[in-house]
């Protein structure tokens, strides 16, 4: 195959150029438009972030694309021009689990973009407590891993705190051995969160069997402490790796390949709305029944008369000390839809204890 002549990319080189200053032209025509949005949303009072519109515009260009560029390249350069003309207003707080280099954090980013004002958090606790004061705007926290299941500390705090759901985004959690030399030798003992070794559990037993393994609070903090103690190994992202300027001694450990987390987008109903319906929504709450014979069924009537479908039933001890349980719920579709509005307010009459814990876009990833 011949090589291409020096003149040929020159002039498709032109041409990229002088699309690439089109493009520059149209992205600053639409941040000014939104800055008129802005503006007028804020003589409203409205909020400046609605997930369900970001969602919708979204979908909408993926629908509309024609190629060669691939569909699931659309969302994230999309979300990362809409984040840089929210910026244009202020900066959107955003609290997660840190320090740098955690899932949460690449969670954080690839829903509003990196145009945000980062706040990284010691625990999921505090990410709780920061977006519950209004120290930030949003708080992104895992809820549920495909491998692991549920992140139970997040479902307790959603129970005790007043923030609801506004948002959810799914990652595909790829996990790397990660250390400051080349190499197994040496290896005293490996640190990560509880969930990735559990989640790296036959890659372990199998190369490292008699090293000690040590839960730290985030796979981020396990890097870091690699970066510092040459016989410890961190279990955490490729992200990590670059942050903490590490090796990957050994990529995708997981011992599941298609292993996912999912995390939610939580805000205070005060100073964030419900988004509304977006035509592909989901709707979760936390219940609790009397304790009699057939009150879980009883509830899952509703539930069927109606149409709605349940997506998720987790249950949750009440910490009474009675054998009680609570009962996390996920629905498909929206309260604005009059099938799903009709299945709440029956299922609300049967339960001892009933809260609605946000209903918004569900991701498409």
């Amino acid at each position: 195959m011949a090589e291409p002549s020096e003149s040929d990319l020159a002039g498709v080189r032109t041409r990229i150029d002088a699309v690439d200053r089109e493009l520059l032209g149209l992205l600053n025509r639409r941040a000014a438009l939104a800055q008129e949005v802005g503006a007028i949303k804020q003589r409203a009072g409205g909020p400046v972030f609605r997930p369900e519109r970001e969602t919708q515009v979204i979908e909408g260009l993926k629908s509309a694309n024609e190629g060669p560029l691939p569909g699931d390249a659309v969302a994230p350069i999309w979300r990362e021009i809409m984040s840089a003309c929210r910026a244009l207003e202020t900066p959107t707080r955003v609290a997660y689990l840190g320090p740098t280099g955690t899932f949460s954090e690449l969670a954080a980013l690839g829903y509003f973009g990196s145009s945000i004002a980062r706040q990284p958090c010691p625990s999921i606790d505090e990410v709780f407590r920061a977006t519950s004061a209004g120290a930030v705007d949003f708080g992104v926290v895992p809820v549920e891993n495909s491998t692991e299941g549920v992140i139970a500390r997040s479902l307790d705090l959603l129970l005790t705190t007043p923030l609801v759901i506004v948002g959810e985004t799914s990652l595909a959690v790829e996990h790397n051995l990660l250390r400051r030399s080349e190499g197994l030798d040496g290896i005293a003992a490996v640190c990560a969160h509880p969930q990735a070794l559990a989640q790296c559990h036959a890659w372990l037993s199998a190369h490292l069997p008699h090293v000690e393994r040590r839960p730290v609070s985030s796979n981020a903090e396990g890097a870091r402490l690699a970066g510092v103690d040459a016989s410890i190994a961190g279990i955490a992202s490729r992200h990590a790796a670059s942050e903490y300027r590490l090796h990957i001694v050994a990529a995708a450990i997981q011992d599941d390949p298609h292993n996912r987390t999912r995390f939610a987008i939580v805000a205070h109903p005060d100073r964030q709305p419900q988004p509304r319906a977006s035509g592909h929504d989901r709707t979760s709450l936390v219940v609790s029944v009397p304790n009699r014979p057939g009150a879980v069924h009883d509830i899952l009537v509703p539930l069927k008369q109606h149409g709605v479908s349940m997506t998720r039933f987790e249950s949750r001890p009440a910490r009474s000390g009675q054998w009680e349980y609570y009962f996390y719920i996920d629905l498909q579709g929206h309260p604005d839809e009059p099938e799903v509005a009709a299945a709440l307010s029956e299922l609300s009459t049967l339960c001892a204890f009933f809260r609605p814990l946000g209903a918004y876009p569900v991701d498409s990833r």
